[in-house]
């Protein structure tokens, strides 16, 4: 069960996209090799541009997972009507691994926010079987809960988010 003081919960991230889960696997997400995303950390979009590494610690060569990213807060998080949006979906990753293993059937989308701070939310699922998943028909109005649901995931095994907003240009100095 997670605390009031999970990360995850003080985000809004259970709730908003997935429900409450206990974490069995541990992912490590690293952006350009340094950046390693924690939990409500911010990042600079022109960090973000190029998919980072993830890395599944945990499961064991016969266990494969789905890593999803998504945007709940599209177009801005005082009105995400459009949520979710899908920026990312690596399937068949075998555990002890990273994605470089599985197979990327929705390719990365650099996170572009446009109105106010969003957050960029990684949920790694344990699939049933190899082979097995139903990618979704858009990446727009996505549903990761739906999506869990369509290819019988359960609840994630891990989740990590950051938060990102729109760079002026004395920002990128």
């Amino acid at each position: 069960m997670a605390k009031i003081s999970d990360p995850l919960v003080v985000g809004r991230v259970i709730g908003d996209v997935i429900d409450c889960f206990t974490p069995s696997v541990k992912m490590t997400v690293t952006y350009n090799s340094s950046k390693k995303v924690y939990n409500g950390h911010e990042l600079y979009p022109s960090s973000v541009t190029v998919k980072p590494k993830v890395e599944v610690h945990g499961g064991d060569m016969r266990s494969f997972f789905t890593l999803v990213m998504t945007d709940p807060d599209v177009p801005g998080p005082s009105d995400p009507y459009l949520k979710e949006h899908l920026h990312w979906i690596v399937t068949d990753i075998p555990g002890t691994t990273d994605n470089t293993f599985g197979k990327e059937v929705v390719k990365y989308e650099m996170p572009r926010p446009n109105i106010g701070i969003h957050r960029f939310v990684f949920l790694l699922f344990k699939q049933k079987g190899r082979q097995t998943v139903i990618p979704p028909p858009s990446k727009d109005h996505f549903d990761s809960r739906k999506f869990a649901e369509t290819n019988e995931f359960g609840l994630p095994v891990a989740a990590v988010f950051f938060n990102a907003q729109r760079e002026t240009a004395a920002r990128r100095r």
